[in-house]
C-alpha cells in the first residue's frame, strides 16, 4: 500500500511540474514583441520597436547613443588597437563588447550570436555578412556618406524614426561650434590660418573636407592656409616634406605616432617652417585623433579641446 501511495505522489508531483512548465511557456509565448517597419538600403525591415540588445558593426554606435540607444556589441574600436575603445567613446560605449573595426568587411559571427542580439546594424562595408547576420536577428544595412558626417546622423534618425532628435543634436552642435570658432578668431585673429595632418611613414595626409580639418573649417569657420591641397573624395590629400613647406599655415595640428613624430622633429624642412620655429604647433597622438574627427561624439569632444590646445602654444 505504501509503495502504491508513493508512486501516486511521485506521479502527481511530476504532473504538477509539467503543468507549471507548460503554463510558464504559454505565458512567454503570449508576450509579443512590438515591432515597426523601417526602410534601409535593401528595402523594408521589421525590427523591434524598442530594441534592447543592439549589435552595431557599422561604426555608428556613437550616433545610436545620440538617438537614445545603447549597444551591447560594437565595431567602434580604436583604429590603432581593435581591442579597445577610442578614448572619446569610453564612457559612451562602456560595457559593450568590441567585435572588430567598422571598416572590416567580416567579423566573428559566433561572437555576434553569443550576444543574443534583437537587432543588428551594419553598413554596406559588411554586406557579405548580411545573410548570416539576418538569420540571427533583424538586420538593418545603411549606406555611409563619404564626406558628409551630418548626413549619417540624419539617415540614422530617419531610419529609426528619430529625425527630431537627430536634428536637435545637430542644431546644438552647430551653435556650439560657431561660438567656439568666434572665440578663437577673437583670441588669435580673424585672418589666422590652421592646418591639420597625419604624419605617417614620411608622408603627410592633410585633413580638409573630412576629419579634423572639417571641424576646423566647416564647423568652426576657421581659415584654411594658402597652398593647401583640396580633398575631392574620401581619400585624404597626400604631400611630401616639400609639399608641406608650400602650405603657409599660422598654426599646425600634427597627428602622429611617437615614432613618426620623432622622425618629423628631426627633419630640417619641418624645423624651418614658420609655425614650427615660432612654437605654434600642437602635437597629438595618432590614437585617438586620426579618427576622432570622423565621429559625431568625437567632433563634439574636439570642439571643447581645440581652444585649450591652442592656448597651450602661448
Amino acid at each position: 500500500m505504501k509503495s502504491i501511495l508513493k508512486k501516486l505522489l511521485i506521479t502527481s508531483f511530476a504532473m504538477l511540474v509539467l503543468v507549471g512548465c507548460t503554463s510558464s511557456s504559454n505565458e512567454n509565448a503570449d508576450v509579443d514583441v512590438k515591432t515597426i517597419t523601417i526602410t534601409d538600403v535593401r528595402g523594408e525591415v521589421e525590427i523591434p520597436e524598442n530594441p534592447q540588445r543592439i549589435v552595431d558593426l557599422s561604426g555608428n554606435s556613437d550616433i545610436l547613443s545620440i538617438l537614445g540607444y545603447k549597444v551591447v556589441g560594437t565595431a567602434n574600436s580604436d583604429a590603432y588597437d581593435y581591442t579597445k575603445f577610442p578614448s572619446y567613446l569610453e564612457d559612451t560605449l562602456k560595457g559593450a563588447t568590441i567585435l572588430g573595426y567598422s571598416m572590416q568587411d567580416t567579423m566573428d559571427i559566433e561572437a555576434v550570436m553569443n550576444l543574443n542580439p534583437d537587432l543588428i546594424i551594419i553598413s554596406t562595408v559588411q554586406e557579405k555578412m548580411y545573410d548570416q547576420l539576418s538569420s540571427l536577428a533583424p538586420t538593418v544595412m545603411i549606406q555611409l556618406e563619404a564626406l558628409d558626417w551630418k548626413e549619417d546622423i540624419k539617415t540614422l534618425g530617419e531610419v529609426f524614426n528619430k529625425g527630431e532628435i537627430a536634428e536637435a543634436w545637430l542644431e546644438s552642435y552647430d551653435q556650439k561650434s560657431k561660438e567656439l570658432g568666434e572665440t578663437i578668431k577673437e583670441t588669435y585673429g580673424e585672418d589666422v590660418s590652421y592646418l591639420s595632418f597625419l604624419a605617417s611613414g614620411g608622408q603627410f595626409f592633410v585633413f580638409d573636407g573630412a576629419g579634423f580639418g572639417s571641424v576646423l573649417y566647416n564647423d568652426m569657420g576657421l581659415n584654411k592656409p594658402e597652398g593647401m591641397p583640396e580633398q575631392s573624395d574620401i581619400s585624404l590629400p597626400v604631400v611630401t616634406y616639400e609639399g608641406l613647406a608650400l602650405i603657409q599655415a599660422d598654426f599646425i595640428f600634427v597627428i602622429a605616432t611617437d615614432e613618426d613624430l620623432r622622425v618629423l622633429n628631426e627633419n630640417a624642412i619641418w624645423n624651418n617652417l614658420t609655425a614650427v620655429k615660432e612654437g605654434r604647433v600642437v602635437e597629438l597622438g595618432a590614437s585617438p585623433y586620426f579618427i576622432q574627427g570622423y565621429s559625431s561624439i568625437g567632433r563634439e569632444v574636439l570642439l571643447e579641446e581645440i581652444l585649450d590646445m591652442l592656448n597651450e602654444t602661448k
